[in-house]
């Protein structure tokens, strides 16, 4: 995702009925290190069923869940030219929002997050209004980490522990309704799943886990980004892929395709689609405008035909899907901001164009 300090994108190779935030019951240590401990698909009940929530999560607030074809936004923490948008302004049209971005400290894992003063709060109360408004009205805000600029290593029990911790204590503090992993600059699939189980172990079956990979970390099921995926498959909200920013990706039958048209969309949509994935784990991540991202941005018309393409068969190019996924989560754009920048003619275009999908 895009630098805080800059216009452009990576240059690389995701809601409560009450007022006040939601308030999750954290685990102590030793719990926390036995759910560290786990492994395999041992929590079943995934952010996609319709199941009961656990009753691992307080019971003092209910969650909107994220629906069945959902738009994704991330919003900016800071000033980059685009817009300064507080989060009550940020279109109806996203579903979910992700607050960019959460940032490391100096222990190994652990994660923190600091209103930027630039973007005009009275007070971090006032943010967590916002945030309780948003979720009011049925969409989730959920924290990013990483970004372009964002580093946070994760790579043994301790920053795996530090990182859950810090993670559920943010939820906790400000209301968030999960977390969304936008780390740029490699993970440890290993010890990220250790620490997104622990998540999900404290926040219970409402958790909104979502993640923003580079096209060349989805390109087989070898790589961690996607190792991570599968490992996490039993809750994980939704991948959307950045589909810019990218080089040429070989696509699910083993061509080659150039960024910024609809045959590199739904070929790699289709290496998730077929690998693994559930349909409705996957999703379209593309810039809102040509500023966005230094490259890779297509027209709004382009994404919608790349949606109908995986979900009905319909507005393909060259690439033709052998079979359709219906279930398609739907799109993500980098970001909010931007969109607002033009108007809101991204979220306009493709919002209602992924709510009304089969």
């Amino acid at each position: 995702m895009e630098s805080t300090n800059s216009s452009n994108g990576t240059n690389g190779t995701n809601g409560t009925n009450s007022t006040s935030p939601r308030r999750y019951r954290l685990l102590g240590a030793t719990a926390l290190a036995g759910a560290l401990a786990m492994t395999g698909p041992a929590l079943t009940a995934g952010a996609n069923e319709t199941g009961p929530a656990s009753t691992s999560a307080s019971s003092d607030t209910g969650t909107a869940a994220v629906p069945r074809h959902a738009l994704t936004g991330y919003w900016h923490n800071f000033d980059n030219g685009s817009v300064v948008q507080k989060l009550r302004d940020v279109s109806d049209q996203y579903d979910i929002i992700a607050v960019s971005f959460a940032e490391s400290t100096a222990t190994a894992g652990e994660i923190d997050f600091t209103l930027d003063p630039s973007l005009g709060y009275a007070s971090e109360q006032e943010f967590k209004d916002d945030i309780a408004a948003k979720q009011a009205e049925g969409a989730s805000v959920i924290i990013s980490v990483g970004g372009q600029n964002g580093t946070v290593t994760v790579n043994d029990d301790a920053s795996a522990q530090a990182f859950a911790d810090s993670a559920l204590g943010l939820m906790d503090e400000y209301g968030f309704d999960g977390v969304d992993i936008d780390l740029e600059h490699g993970i440890n699939a290993e010890y990220m799943t250790q620490a997104m189980r622990a998540i999900h172990a404290g926040a219970g079956d409402d958790l909104v886990y979502t993640m923003a990979p580079q096209t060349i970390d989805m390109q087989n099921t070898g790589t961690p980004y996607f190792q991570l995926a599968l490992d996490t498959a039993d809750f994980l909200t939704v991948v959307n892929m950045q589909y810019y920013n990218s080089g040429s990706m070989l696509g699910c039958d083993g061509q080659v395709y150039s960024s910024g048209s609809v045959d590199f969309l739904t070929a790699l949509a289709c290496i998730q689609l077929e690998n693994g994935l559930a349909p409705s784990q996957v999703g379209l991540g593309v810039p809102a405008t040509p500023n966005a991202a230094g490259s890779g941005y297509v027209d709004p018309g382009v994404v919608n035909d790349a949606l109908d393409c995986l979900t009905r068969g319909t507005g393909c190019g060259s690439f033709v899907p052998d079979q359709t996924y219906p279930d398609l989560r739907g799109a993500m754009t980098w970001s909010v901001n931007w969109d607002a920048h033009a108007g809101n003619a991204w979220s306009e275009a493709v919002g209602p164009h992924v709510h009304g999908l089969p």
